[in-house]
């Protein structure tokens, strides 16, 4: 199985790289641009193939390490 993990920061933690990526894109002349905010995308091949137990080892990977769970969301995805 494969999980897809997107890593994003929660909504009122300032995002310093996001707002250089849009000071960089406005300098390049896309004007209309007025936020961008920056995470992480992992993707996780696993030997599991039960989706419910993927998503659980997934998710404790997430609390553990992939995610600083006191300023970021996660999302997981499960595919087969």
């Amino acid at each position: 199985m494969k999980a897809k993990v997107h890593v994003t920061l929660k909504s009122g933690v300032l995002d310093p790289q996001g707002k250089a990526v849009r000071n960089a894109l406005s300098s390049l002349g896309f004007g209309g641009v007025t936020g961008v905010r920056q995470g992480k995308y992992i993707e996780i091949d696993l030997d599991e193939t039960d989706p419910a137990r993927a998503r659980e080892a997934v998710d404790a990977m997430c609390k553990k390490l992939l995610a600083n769970t006191v300023i970021e969301n996660y999302a997981i995805e499960i595919a087969e």
